[in-house]
Protein backbone atom coordinates (compact mmCIF):
# COMPACT_ATOMS: atom_id res chain seq x y z
CA UNK A 1 0.00 0.00 0.00
CA UNK A 2 1.45 3.23 -1.02
CA UNK A 3 0.14 6.35 0.84
CA UNK A 4 1.50 10.44 0.26
CA UNK A 5 2.24 12.61 3.12
CA UNK A 6 0.16 15.09 4.06
CA UNK A 7 2.55 17.48 4.71
CA UNK A 8 5.29 17.23 1.41
CA UNK A 9 4.00 14.73 -0.84
CA UNK A 10 6.20 12.04 -0.49
CA UNK A 11 5.28 8.55 -1.60
CA UNK A 12 5.19 6.28 1.77
CA UNK A 13 5.24 2.40 1.18
CA UNK A 14 4.08 0.87 3.68
CA UNK A 15 4.44 -3.18 3.64
CA UNK A 16 1.61 -5.90 4.54
CA UNK A 17 2.43 -5.60 8.72
CA UNK A 18 0.33 -2.22 8.15
CA UNK A 19 -2.91 -3.89 6.39
CA UNK A 20 -4.92 -3.71 9.62
CA UNK A 21 -2.56 -1.28 11.68
CA UNK A 22 -3.98 2.07 13.62
CA UNK A 23 -0.95 4.48 14.70
CA UNK A 24 1.77 6.72 13.61
CA UNK A 25 3.63 6.72 10.61
CA UNK A 26 6.50 9.10 9.54
CA UNK A 27 7.93 10.56 6.47
CA UNK A 28 11.48 9.85 5.83
CA UNK A 29 11.69 12.97 3.42
CA UNK A 30 10.33 15.94 5.85
CA UNK A 31 9.91 14.03 9.09
CA UNK A 32 5.94 14.80 9.71
CA UNK A 33 4.14 12.47 11.96
CA UNK A 34 0.68 10.71 10.00
CA UNK A 35 -1.64 9.30 12.24
CA UNK A 36 -3.47 6.43 10.16
CA UNK A 37 -5.77 3.64 10.06
CA UNK A 38 -5.97 1.00 7.84
CA UNK A 39 -8.28 -2.13 7.55
CA UNK A 40 -7.89 -5.36 5.89
CA UNK A 41 -5.14 -3.28 3.66
CA UNK A 42 -7.41 -0.42 2.82
CA UNK A 43 -6.80 3.35 4.11
CA UNK A 44 -9.72 3.88 6.17
CA UNK A 45 -8.33 7.15 7.88
CA UNK A 46 -5.70 9.47 7.27
CA UNK A 47 -4.28 12.60 8.87
CA UNK A 48 -1.57 14.81 9.84
CA UNK A 49 -0.31 15.70 13.27
CA UNK A 50 0.48 18.33 14.99
CA UNK A 51 3.80 17.64 17.06
CA UNK A 52 2.49 21.23 18.84
CA UNK A 53 -0.52 19.50 20.16
CA UNK A 54 1.97 16.44 22.00
CA UNK A 55 2.75 16.81 25.47
CA UNK A 56 6.13 16.69 25.61
CA UNK A 57 7.45 16.37 22.02
CA UNK A 58 9.04 19.77 22.02
CA UNK A 59 11.22 18.83 25.41
CA UNK A 60 12.53 15.44 23.72
CA UNK A 61 13.26 17.39 20.63
CA UNK A 62 15.50 19.87 22.74
CA UNK A 63 18.02 16.82 23.61
CA UNK A 64 18.63 15.33 20.55
CA UNK A 65 22.06 15.14 19.72
CA UNK A 66 23.10 16.08 23.77
CA UNK A 67 25.15 13.75 25.38
CA UNK A 68 24.64 11.68 28.40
Amino acid sequence: MKINCLSCGHKIDLDDVYDDYKGLVKCMACKALLEIRTVNGHLKFLNFVDTASIPGAGEVQKFRGSEI
